[in-house]
């Protein structure tokens, strides 16, 4: 078996001898490479072409993805791959009901269908009015919940905005009273269905924002707690809320937060969308799911993304990566994508606590395009940080009658990829400068400060059309790759203790802010405490 430090070795010094070798550069060194380093499937395609990555590098990303298929059937086959916390990592099996998938040796499928039953019946009778409000017919639904809770479904539910059939669909997650102040303020609620997303009903931001709510309720509605449902396993506190069993739909400890869309956690975009098409997406996901598990390495859209985004992060040194939506209703996918890397991949040590050797997960961020062209391309194209732009474009828009938007949209995206490779010489900004006229030391000043070095790498995943089928695609697609990421670095994706010690301190610091003294802070902290309570005037 080829030793994987032999392999990240020869990577580095290939990349090495690369030298200044451009994109162009392979491109004119191999006719066909439009179409060999490009990949297909799903009815999606993978445009890797327009990065460094030649044969010979593929080749080796290759062979350092072998230890992917080990650790993918034992997450399919529900071992306990979350070792930290002694966890099965099954959120694949939410979106496919159908299958059989055992869990300490039960079958875990039957709780699975009988949970997405609870939620298609729940939403549907919202929907059709048979299940109502105080004050009639349900017209909103407010969904508070937090990372996980709140990223997934916010995104989706913008993402599929013209599915939407069923009523609004609000999210509040920030502690910031000014979050839920202004989703609530414009909403009546009599005709408002509250959801709290909390597995274990103790999430401080969302619990205080869910009191909030139910203060506000409790104004104009005699029994507030009829119009609130819960996706929490903790029945008890619930109970105590007096939420009823009927409006509570619990989901089991295999199913991470960032990973829960597919389950309980997407029932405000079943009500937004109706639950058939909830299916839908699904049905996306689990396609994904067959693809990555069965498609060889060197056509495995999951496998091939994490290749690339190793070889621009840990290979290049490449610190950051872009995600860039050429679709306004992906807006929310950039901070969706942030939380899945960045809180999976986002470690210090290895699975057996050794420190890590190498660079564990970038930082991802995003906008879609076309805002962040006058925003922050400025930096892409000129700036001296190389940045990787993963650009995703979907062919057809949902507008008829605005075709000649998307056209003009699709055209900015490829323009962009475009000239993040070509970039302009020093000779052609002087060509340039010359043709307006300008001449000696003002010529090369000006020229100079429109060259753009070029070089810089980007992929375009395209699909037909946002549908809720090739959202369930994408964000499946995702989550497998920062899984194989993380195989190839050695990390456990499926923990997330960094988010810990400052919710931890948190508790520890509000008692300052009320005059108490707390000892075992430092002097920063105790002072800014300190101000805080002065420009409160208390």
């Amino acid at each position: 078996m080829t030793d994987q430090n032999d392999i990240w070795n020869q990577l580095i010094r290939h990349r090495e001898g690369q030298g200044d070798t451009r994109i162009e550069t392979l491109f004119a060194q191999d006719p066909a490479r439009a179409q060999g380093f490009a990949t297909s499937a799903l009815g999606m395609v993978l445009d890797w072409s327009k990065t460094t990555i030649d044969a010979g590098a593929r080749d080796l990303l290759l062979q350092l993805a072998a230890p992917v298929a080990a650790r993918r059937a034992a997450m399919f086959a529900g071992e306990r791959i979350n070792e930290t916390e002694g966890r099965a990592v099954l959120h694949t099996a939410l979106r496919s009901p159908d299958g059989r998938v055992e869990v300490d040796g039960r079958d875990i499928m039957a709780g699975v269908r009988d949970t997405l039953a609870h939620m298609r019946d729940f939403a549907t009778r919202l929907r059709d009015g048979r299940f109502t409000g105080q004050g009639g017919r349900i017209t909103d639904v407010v969904n508070i919940g937090i990372g996980g809770s709140d990223l997934g479904p916010a995104m989706a539910v913008r993402a599929l905005a013209p599915r939407h059939d069923g009523p609004r669909v609000h999210f509040v997650s920030n502690v910031d009273g000014a979050d839920i102040a202004d989703v609530l303020k414009p909403l009546d609620p009599e005709t408002t269905l509250v959801i709290v997303a909390s597995k274990t009903f103790t999430t401080i931001e969302t619990m205080t924002n869910a009191v909030t709510a139910r203060r506000w309720m409790a104004e104009k509605v005699r029994t507030p707690a009829a119009q609130f449902a819960a996706l929490s396993s903790a029945q008890g506190r619930t109970a105590q809320w007096g939420i009823d069993a009927d409006r509570v739909f619990g989901f089991e400890d295999w199913v991470g937060g960032r990973y829960s869309v597919w389950g309980p956690i997407g029932l405000s975009l079943m009500i937004a969308i109706g639950a058939d098409r909830f299916d839908e997406f699904l049905a996306g996901g689990a396609a994904m799911d067959a693809h990555f598990q069965s498609a060889p390495v060197a056509e495995n859209l999951p496998v091939l993304l994490a290749l690339i985004g190793i070889w621009h992060h840990q290979i290049c040194g490449y610190a950051t990566r872009a995600v860039l939506p050429y679709d306004n209703r992906l807006a929310r996918l950039p901070a969706y994508l942030q939380q899945l890397e960045m809180e999976s991949n986002g470690k210090r040590v290895a699975m057996d606590g050794s420190d890590l050797t190498r660079p564990s997960g970038p930082v991802v961020w995003g906008e879609p395009g076309t805002n962040g062209q006058h925003a922050f391309y400025q930096l892409i194209h000129q700036g001296t940080a190389v940045v990787p732009c993963e650009f995703i474009l979907a062919a057809k828009g949902h507008e008829p009658h605005l075709a000649h938007h998307h056209l003009l949209l699709v055209a900015n995206c490829l323009a962009q990829s475009e000239a993040l490779m070509r970039g302009r010489s020093l000779d052609q900004a002087r060509a340039l400068m010359a043709e307006k006229g300008l001449t000696g030391d003002e010529l090369e000043r000006q020229a100079r400060h429109r060259v753009f070095p070029g070089n810089r790498p980007s992929t375009t995943l395209l699909i037909s059309e946002l549908t809720p089928r090739t959202l369930g695609q994408i964000v499946a697609l995702y989550e497998h790759r920062v899984f194989a990421e993380g195989v190839i670095l050695g990390i456990n994706s499926f923990d997330q203790w960094g988010v810990e010690l400052g919710k931890e301190l948190a508790l520890q610091v509000a008692p300052l802010l009320e005059g108490k003294d707390v000892p075992g802070h430092d002097p920063s902290t105790n002072r800014l405490a300190g101000l805080v309570r002065e420009l409160r005037g208390g």
